[in-house]
């Protein structure tokens, strides 16, 4: 419940209509969990209202949702989704990121397939892909998940769909398994189109498939400072070790968004090297946010060392203890032990939300 729900609907639809004052930053938490009663009285004041007070608004709680999961924007932004302007809709979709329930599927799709704004279907196209990922992990009907990406792949084949928006299905598509999908990146990667490449290297990304090592390798050394950040990006991603050397000098790299980049993944692959090069920088680090990003990433690359070792706890196999194989093995169960204790120690076993999910896509 929100901390303002006491608050009346009437008293936020006045502040809202007091064009004259800024709108007042504490009322945005009074937009959380909202009742269908609520919407029916914002939907009469709503036309009223100027673009730049819905847009600000929008983005407002875009970046409060994002800082306070607590907090239930949903029935509100699937109102804004209605909103006659492109960009309304747009943060809308963008401030729905992070909603799983499948209710939203056919929305997102018909959003991708329909809008008038090309802008707003990329978007749709890439919230699309959570969708695709929780598919593939079999969290959704498999119904469901072919639907969205054969919608996805007719936009992708269709010449008339507009370039961003195809884009942003093939970013989205990086999850599947799909047959097609390899060859689909592959041409994205040939083009000569930059964008292309960094919508392929995205892709490739997601696969979880190292056949695309050769690829991301040589785009770390671009000359371009978009390819140098999705290859980065990607090497996290897929766990190459072979790119280590390249991700260490990336870090002195004249591009912040690649330095960035490079500084996370380098906390996804771990190795020689990596803890000294990142706690250096924390000592150096100018600024909170950068030295934010340093301390999750070093915090992620104990995740990531700490799940190296778990190959030293797994089960013996049957063939190791012959007929008397027992789960309860005492050398087995102690090797448990000490993993349930590391992980509750640090926290580290706990799912891991998508550290990127905060930053603007590709298509944006």
């Amino acid at each position: 419940m929100s901390p303002l729900a006491d608050i009346s609907i009437q008293q936020l639809s006045d502040a809202l209509l007091d064009i004259d004052k800024p709108f007042p930053p504490r009322l945005l938490y009074r937009f959380s969990d909202m009742e269908a009663a609520d919407i029916e009285k914002l939907n009469t004041i709503w036309p009223q209202l100027p673009l730049w007070r819905r847009q600000g608004l929008m983005e407002d709680i875009k970046e409060l949702s994002r800082k306070d999961t607590l907090l239930d924007y949903v029935t509100f932004s699937r109102f804004a989704l209605k909103d006659d302007s492109p960009k309304v809709r747009q943060l809308a979709v963008h401030t729905l990121w992070d909603y799983e329930e499948t209710d939203l599927i056919p929305t997102l799709l018909d959003l991708f397939t329909s809008d008038s704004d090309a802008d707003v279907r990329a978007a749709a196209a890439s919230s699309l892909a959570r969708f695709v990922y929780a598919g593939e992990l079999e969290e959704i009907s498999q119904a469901k998940l072919k639907k969205i990406e054969a919608t996805l792949l007719a936009a992708l084949k269709n010449q008339q769909t507009p370039a961003q928006v195809q884009r942003a299905a093939l970013e989205s598509l990086g999850y599947s398994s799909r047959d097609e999908v390899p060859a689909l990146i592959k041409t994205a990667f040939a083009s000569k189109d930059k964008n292309w490449i960094a919508s392929a290297l995205f892709a490739m990304g997601r696969s979880e498939s190292a056949e695309w090592q050769p690829e991301v390798l040589s785009m770390l050394q671009s000359n371009l400072p978009i390819l140098r950040m999705e290859a980065a990006r990607a090497a996290g991603e897929l766990q190459l070790a072979d790119a280590l050397p390249l991700l260490l000098d990336l870090l002195d790299d004249p591009d912040e968004n690649t330095r960035r980049t490079s500084i996370w993944s380098l906390s996804q692959i771990g190795g020689e090297g990596v803890q000294e090069a990142l706690e250096s920088l924390c000592q150096e680090a100018e600024g909170e946010d950068e030295l934010e990003l340093l301390e999750s990433a070093l915090d992620n690359l104990i995740f990531t060392e700490g799940i190296k070792l778990m190959p030293l706890f797994e089960m013996p196999g049957e063939e190791e203890f012959g007929d008397d194989f027992e789960e309860s093995d005492e050398d087995y169960m102690e090797g448990i032990d000490e993993v349930i204790d590391w992980s509750e120690d640090t926290g580290e076993l706990d799912d891991l939300e998508d550290l990127y999910s905060d930053e603007e896509d590709l298509t944006d």
